[in-house]
């Protein structure tokens, strides 16, 4: 009887924690970092400077980048005059801000205590995504393309220590989204939307090398990379994320998420996908490279597409736009 009442007892305790799991969300709203109601229209890309516990993030139609501290969630400062400001990147060893402004076409340069303009490089307009390879200092933008009444898009690098752009490589196509760098060789995955394809760049010869075309989803705006299992992750605003095998160039399986993503994070330490869609995030779990099992969707609002993972703070940052009378914020979520 005994050893039945423990079986019992066991089996018990496996059921309500598989319940649990599967009752919990992935994600728990634990802050929400409000914006003054004349912050409208949507945002593009958010990064933290965890030293300085600093958020920084873009709303386009503001034209400015909205300093907050991390701590307190209040806005600390408001850098303007941006046409468009898209990306931002924060270099601490030399405490500089780096924004690209699609609509002045250039990356402005600004001082991280002060937030003085320092330079400006000149671009192309409509100067939007980038990738920076901490490990030579060089920061690849994409700009140009159709709003330049181009039909290709350029690919530029800029050496952000001297402030200078250093090279420019043509690339078919009127449209270049995120892209993904790898450390282990100098390959660089570029979003080609135009071309419903992924452009691979050798970033040594700077040159590109192939293109991979995305059939099982449109408009590939998207980018996330699981280097160490060669899986490369393409998010669709049709509503997948196309899974590649960066050794093959191949296509393996498309994931269905909300349609309208515009933000996509890997997480190697805990395997879990984030997407930043029209109104939700949906995540998956890694089983194995070549299997993954959804977590769920978490409501965020209305146009709310894009985030960025901080793995060290454990928590997800989602910028949601002003709609009615809810203002711009910033909602930051605990991951579980």
């Amino acid at each position: 009887m005994r050893a039945r009442l423990c079986v019992f007892v066991g089996v018990f305790t496996l059921v309500a924690a598989a319940a649990h799991s599967q009752s919990q969300p992935p994600l728990k709203l634990v802050q929400s970092f409000k914006m003054p109601m004349e912050v409208k229209g949507h945002f593009d890309h958010v990064t933290v400077d965890l030293a300085g516990q600093r958020l920084f993030a873009t709303p386009e139609g503001y034209g400015a980048v909205e300093v907050f501290d991390l701590r307190s969630g209040q806005i600390i400062d408001t850098i303007t005059g941006i046409g468009r400001p898209h990306a931002v990147l924060y270099r601490p060893d030399l405490d500089r801000i780096y924004v690209t402004d699609g609509g002045a076409g250039e990356v402005k340069i600004y001082d991280g205590k002060s937030y003085n303009l320092l330079k400006s490089v000149k671009l192309q307009v409509d100067a939007d995504s980038i990738g920076y390879d901490p490990a030579t200092r060089l920061l690849y933008v994409d700009n140009g393309g159709g709003d330049a009444g181009q039909t290709y898009s350029m690919f530029s690098i800029i050496d952000t220590t001297a402030g200078e752009k250093v090279a420019d490589l043509k690339i078919d196509g009127d449209t270049l989204e995120a892209m993904a760098l790898e450390t282990s060789n100098p390959r660089i995955y570029v979003n080609n939307r135009a071309k419903n394809q992924v452009a691979v760049v050798d970033r040594q010869a700077r040159k590109l090398v192939e293109s991979w075309p995305v059939t099982l989803g449109k408009v590939n705006v998207a980018m996330a990379f699981d280097e160490a299992n060669h899986r490369l992750f393409v998010g669709c605003r049709s509503g997948h994320i196309v899974v590649f095998d960066t050794a093959s160039g191949k296509e393996l399986q498309a994931l269905p998420i909300t349609k309208g993503v515009d933000d996509l994070v890997y997480d190697p330490g805990r395997k879990r996908i984030y997407a930043a869609c029209d109104g939700f995030v949906d995540v998956y779990e890694q089983t194995d490279p070549d299997h993954y099992k959804s977590l769920g969707k978490v409501p965020t609002g209305p146009a709310a597409k894009t985030a960025t993972l901080v793995s060290s703070l454990n928590r997800y940052f989602v910028a949601t736009p002003q709609h009615g009378s809810t203002p711009a914020e910033i909602l930051v979520f605990e991951v579980q």
